[in-house]
């Protein structure tokens, strides 16, 4: 991240039809300067090789400065405490990361997980002892992990940025471990972020406990449920209770200026473009 440097904005991009031929037309439509992709079922756990074709039209895209990122399957739970739940979430990672490396990806994003029973002190031990040697395995073959803290329902292991300062410290602060924040989630755990200041303050707490330097992703999304909710629920920009001003702070902030910035509001393309531009407008 460079202080005060321009964030690239852009949208989750459905891939049907192929990650480059689909996914770089729907991202030109709306007009995107970075683009996150699904390299497999989102909601389920079978994998797919790819297309080499596909992968390597996109990553000639990648290689000359698109922003690209992988969003890997929803469910993914390191912390279960069901043991094959946690290989399938092993493998699926894996699989999105080495996927990620194929197509020149920025980062995998992955959902931090629930302990599900037992205890949060508990969750964040299984989740360690199953993506630490993931990471050294893999090392710098592939893209860093993005960590993205979840909206704190149920016996979810990170919400809020506290408590993602002590699932990266239950990884001794990995160096192939960074953060992905959604404005939703964040507002749903109880970051008030519906003003320029609250969205200051969350970013201030970021970067005293965190640091900048591992925010590599924000997903801008407008929350339709209310602050302290638990309810991850995504609105448009400025439809929901966020609200479209605090998004600006985002493109100032010492902390999150420069990092890119990516949509997943409510589609299709009309409604994406106008959040696009919107942000657009408010990085001025």
């Amino acid at each position: 991240m460079t202080d005060l440097a321009v964030s690239p904005i852009g949208a989750h991009v459905p891939v049907a039809g192929g990650l480059a031929t689909r996914g770089l037309a729907y991202a030109a439509e709306v007009d995107a300067e970075a683009v996150q992709v699904f390299v497999s079922n989102p909601r389920g756990w079978a994998v797919t090789a790819g297309d080499p074709a596909e992968d390597a039209a996109l990553r000639e895209r990648t290689d000359t400065g698109l922003p690209v990122f992988v969003h890997a399957t929803y469910l993914i739970n390191l912390g279960a405490p069901d043991d094959a739940v946690a290989e399938r979430s092993l493998a699926s990672l894996e699989h999105a990361l080495v996927r990620g490396a194929a197509i020149g990806a920025r980062g995998v994003v992955v959902h931090t997980g629930s302990a599900v029973r037992g205890g949060r002190e508990e969750g964040l031990a299984r989740m360690r002892d199953r993506l630490v040697p993931l990471l050294d395995r893999l090392g710098e073959d592939v893209p860093p992990v993005l960590l993205e803290p979840m909206a704190g329902q149920g016996q979810v292991l990170c919400a809020t940025v506290d408590d993602l300062a002590g699932y990266l410290g239950a990884l001794d602060w990995h160096p192939r471990a960074a953060v992905c924040l959604d404005t939703a989630h964040v507002f749903a755990a109880g970051h008030d972020v519906s003003t320029p200041a609250g969205m200051a303050a969350m970013l201030d707490r970021f970067g005293e406990v965190i640091g900048a330097d591992r925010l590599r992703l924000v997903h801008a999304n407008d929350s339709k449920a209310p602050c302290g909710s638990n309810k991850d629920r995504h609105e448009n920009i400025g439809a929901g209770h966020i609200g479209a001003e605090p998004f600006g702070v985002l493109f100032t902030h010492p902390v999150s200026a420069g990092v890119p910035v990516v949509c997943e509001t409510p589609g299709p393309a009309g409604p994406h473009a106008t959040d696009i531009a919107a942000l657009k407008k408010l990085r001025g």
